[in-house]
């Protein structure tokens, strides 16, 4: 497989993954002392060459649906005993926060007629017809075949091993806490009058992913950093939160999107002067997150 990675060359260099797979990257803790599970399905930054070749956008547009640096944000949660599952493959080429069966018909040449879905209808399926501000990202259609091997070679793995780290914390802890994080534009956020937009917006869609206990805690944690925060407006949460979200089973998610100007420059896809302290602030937010439910592992009978 012909692949190149996007990089801003005054940026340091990617951090080695434990594991590391085509699908994703997984960044375990030495010990794993909490149910807590942070992932980043939409900072996948590894463009595959033909896809490039097929795409209608440069470089720079292309890469204008990541959540660009999530993933490095976040990357400190295994020093708090928390697994980190980061995707490889960019959001523009298959995006894992949607459902397999959200396919496109004005994008996939040999598909039967679907079912509506306003996801889909405005070209954000499982493989996108689309980047941000509804540009398309090809001159025609692909194949059903395509969309199916990317699904196979991205989206199944990479839920495989989701799925995988919350059994084991469910097993080890009795409870498990997938935090799905996210960025969001400026331009996205949601602001009454009279109050400061939220830099952070938390999705349980509206208490069916996570109980109220689990929201609360994290939500403080953000708080107590300083940050301002709201809860499902203007985001929800999508797939993931829908498919993993069990309460009434110790499973627990939580989607986060922080707002992007708080790190990067939107339109350069750069970091900005603030990107190691809001990293900073992050890893004291990752801390009190894990802190709540950290629990001594299971001491094995001799």
């Amino acid at each position: 497989m012909s692949c190149y990675v996007l990089r801003n060359e005054d940026f340091r260099a990617e951090p080695e993954p434990i594991m590391s797979q085509t699908a994703f990257h997984l960044h375990r803790p030495k010990v794993q002392t909490t149910g807590v599970v942070f992932a980043s399905p939409h900072s996948g930054r590894d463009y595959r060459a033909d896809f490039l070749k097929k795409t209608i956008l440069d470089d720079h547009a292309i890469r204008s649906s990541e959540d660009a640096f999530v993933d490095r944000l976040f990357e400190r949660a295994p020093l708090y005993g928390a697994p980190l599952i980061t995707a490889s493959a960019p959001r523009a080429y298959v995006d894992l926060n949607r459902a397999p069966e959200e396919l496109d018909p004005a994008l996939i040449g040999d598909l039967r007629k679907v079912a509506h879905n306003p996801r889909v209808a405005s070209g954000l399926g499982v493989v996108p017809r689309v980047v941000s501000n509804g540009r398309p990202i090809y001159r025609g259609k692909i194949t059903l075949d395509e969309v199916h091997q990317r699904i196979t070679n991205y989206w199944r793995p990479y839920h495989d091993q989701v799925q995988s780290l919350l059994t084991e914390a469910r097993l080890s802890h009795g409870w498990a806490v997938l935090i799905d994080c996210h960025s969001m534009p400026r331009d996205a956020i949601v602001q009454s009058r009279g109050t400061k937009a939220a830099d952070v917006v938390l999705g349980d869609r509206f208490g069916a992913a996570a109980s109220p206990e689990v929201v609360e805690w994290i939500e403080a944690a953000f708080a107590n950093a300083g940050l301002t925060v709201a809860r499902n407006a203007p985001f929800a949460g999508a797939y993931i939160a829908q498919a993993y979200g069990r309460p009434s089973r110790n499973q627990h998610v939580v989607q986060v999107e922080i707002d992007r100007s708080l790190y990067m420059d939107e339109a350069q896809i750069m970091p900005n002067a603030n990107f190691n302290a809001f990293r900073r602030l992050l890893s004291d937010v990752i801390e009190e997150v894990t802190g709540l439910w950290r629990t001594e592992l299971p001491v094995a009978a001799e």
